[in-house]
């Protein structure tokens, strides 16, 4: 049974790692799939390629969703390409990771700029569709260091904890429109990123969370899909934990 038939999702930062795990899983449950990506245009074509094969349009637009207008022209570009929108996965998101006092101020303008601002630009930019068909879900990549915090993250914690306060904000005002927005927040996942880390260092990141192992880009498409289509109807306004039980 696929579970996103037909449906328009709109994914931003997917040319790979968690995206690009989103966007497969979408594809494979017969969503129509428009992605953004920041630099990574081979990739993205790859991915477009590989989408389109699945049987479903697929298409990559070289985007900044962190730019307020940018936002709006994507999601014109795609009401005109796919003619509706019915899921938004706000994923765009990137670390500069220091110790507070070594911090400089672009490096933390920046994380709260492409983290948390690009969420609000593309929540609003899609926000007149979701409210004229009465439908909608919004799904927002939050992580468990905005559930507690970390040290060298002041930046990174602050935007994705903003996203969670944003997320349940948007639930109250959208609600009776039947339109939800729920986040995700993922603990360690193995990504391109994390395949560069020391392997004592990842190993012992295993070793702390419960299931012993890091998460997958798969398991957290499989939240994002469950929160995206009717199997979570009733569910607005909440943060889902996809980190093997680090947080319990």
């Amino acid at each position: 049974m696929k579970l996103l038939e037909g449906k328009v999702a709109i994914i931003t930062g997917a040319s790979r790692g968690i995206g690009k795990g989103i966007a497969e899983v979408f594809a494979k449950h017969g969503a129509n799939v428009a992605f953004t990506y920041s630099s990574s245009v081979e990739s993205a074509l790859a991915l477009e390629e590989e989408l389109n094969d699945m049987g479903v349009k697929a298409k990559g637009y070289q985007s900044n969703a962190a730019d307020f207008n940018q936002a709006q022209t994507f999601v014109d570009a795609v009401l005109a390409e796919f003619g509706t929108i019915d899921i938004l996965i706000n994923n765009a998101g990137i670390t500069k990771d220091n110790l507070l006092m070594r911090m400089s101020e672009e490096d933390f303008d920046k994380v709260i700029e492409v983290n948390l601002k690009s969420v609000f630009n593309m929540t609003k930019a899609v926000q007149k569709t979701f409210l004229k068909q009465r439908a909608g879900s919004i799904i927002n990549m939050s992580s468990v260091v905005g559930v507690k915090g970390n040290a060298g993250q002041t930046n990174y914690a602050a935007s994705k904890a903003g996203i969670i306060g944003f997320t349940k904000s948007v639930a109250l005002e959208l609600g009776s429109r039947n339109i939800r927005c729920n986040a995700i927040a993922p603990g360690f996942i193995e990504t391109e990123m994390t395949a560069k880390l020391n392997d004592d260092v990842v190993q012992g990141w295993r070793d702390g969370i419960p299931l012993k192992r890091g998460g997958t880009s798969e398991d957290v498409a499989n939240a994002c899909l469950f929160l995206a289509s009717d199997m979570s109807a009733y569910i607005t306004g909440q943060v889902l934990n996809v980190d093997g039980g680090m947080l319990t």
